[in-house]
């Protein structure tokens, strides 16, 4: 095989990993040697100050620049420059076995897309992970990722994976942080992607310095992205929750005055304002879900789904326009019914016990009338580019 038929590239990130980057090396391309794959290793250099790139190049890696700051920016110029078939990255800090990469190449040789590490299966060496990595931030990240995007991997945040580099090209993966390895996942999740998992051993890493890693500020990056990426859970369960709170207390309402939930607590008008806020606020964040969903699928982000695209058809302008308006000449019409009212007292002081109840709904009913004109004429913009927008 030639160059250009290369099966497997080893692919390290590398930013002043002077200490460990020989030692990382050296364990990729005996295993290459022992296993007899026809492969590389390949250092993505991140901007190197302590002579990374000289030691790689002695030791008879590829090295390529990447002016980009970032974990991600490294990853994506090293998945784009690789000339192997099959990927497997690795950080160079001698945290990962580089020895032991048959596992992975063993799922992709049977088809797989991408192949996870799990070094919650695979073994934690104490001292490897910080605590709080260990017990909190992984397992939360990993859970929420889970429950978010339907996937099955039990390790989001796991450095060591192998990919097949033409399937994550096509996904034009964007993030340059960490939150690139999140991305990674999501992506392939949500793209049908063949993803395997493995179990993966973690050590100490041999670094005398601190490690690159924030963990707030980047556990912050990987949520932020999971989030963003869900319109579902960012938008959608949220508001359904505040509108089916705020509906069945106004309803309740209609029937009462006054809810009692014991002897010493009732709630009363303010309570009832309190409740057509959240349905109101509710329904608006219903409305961003609709709108960033679009988007997503306009944008690239999300791939189209059938069930979407078809619920979406049926929401018109038009529909929307008369619902809207229809809401908004109720509102309209409480509002004049309450005026009435307070001619009746030749427009002096009213018991708020006796108008709240009538100006409360009509405000809201106005507010969401007139929001879901508006919106309607939003999503029908969308609507233009997302009807116009070849299908992949």
């Amino acid at each position: 095989m030639n160059d250009k038929e290369l099966e497997l590239t080893i692919l390290m990130p590398c930013l002043n990993e002077a200490e460990t980057l020989e030692i990382c090396i050296n364990k990729a391309k005996k295993s290459l040697q022992k296993n007899k794959i026809n492969g590389e290793v390949l250092i993505a250099d991140n901007g190197s100050t302590d002579g990374s790139q000289k030691i790689a190049e002695r030791c008879g890696a590829r090295v390529i620049n990447v002016p980009v700051k970032g974990y991600g920016s490294a990853l994506i110029e090293g998945t784009k420059q690789a000339k192997g078939k099959y990927i497997i990255m690795g950080d160079a800090d001698d945290s990962y076995d580089f020895s032991n990469i048959m596992p992975y190449v063993e799922k992709l040789r049977e088809g797989y897309e991408l192949v996870m590490g799990n070094r919650f299966k695979g073994g934690i060496e104490k001292g490897a992970m910080p605590w709080s990595h260990k017990y909190i931030g992984t397992p939360v990240i990993s859970f929420i990722g889970r429950l978010f995007y339907k996937s099955k991997i039990g390790d989001f945040n796991c450095g060591m994976r192998g990919y097949d580099r033409q399937a994550i090209l096509n996904l034009d993966l964007k993030t340059t942080g960490m939150e690139y390895a999140s991305e990674m996942i999501v992506q392939s999740t949500l793209n049908g992607i063949k993803i395997a998992e493995v179990p993966t051993t973690l050590k100490k890493d041999g670094r005398s310095r601190p490690p690159h890693l924030k963990s707030f500020q980047d556990g912050w990056r990987h949520l932020k992205f999971l989030l963003l990426y869900s319109p579902k859970w960012l938008y959608l369960i949220p508001g359904l929750i505040l509108m089916i709170i705020g509906l069945i207390g106004s309803v309740a309402f209609l029937f009462s005055d006054g809810i009692k939930l014991s002897n010493s607590v009732v709630l009363g008008i303010h309570s009832r304002l309190y409740l057509g806020g959240m349905f109101v606020v509710g329904f608006q964040i219903i409305l961003f879900s609709l709108f960033a969903k679009v988007y997503a699928m306009n944008s690239g982000m999300h791939p189209r789904e059938d069930k979407f695209t078809n619920f979406l058809s049926k929401i018109t302008l038009e529909k929307g326009l008369i619902v809207g308006v229809i809401l908004s000449i109720i509102g309209f019409g409480l509002t004049i019914y309450s005026i009435i009212l307070w001619k009746n007292r030749e427009f002096g002081a009213l018991d708020p016990v006796d108008v709240m109840p009538i100006t409360i709904p009509a405000i809201y009913l106005i507010i969401v009338g007139v929001q879901l004109i508006f919106a309607s004429f939003f999503l029908g913009i969308l609507n233009i580019d997302y009807k116009n927008k070849p299908k992949n």
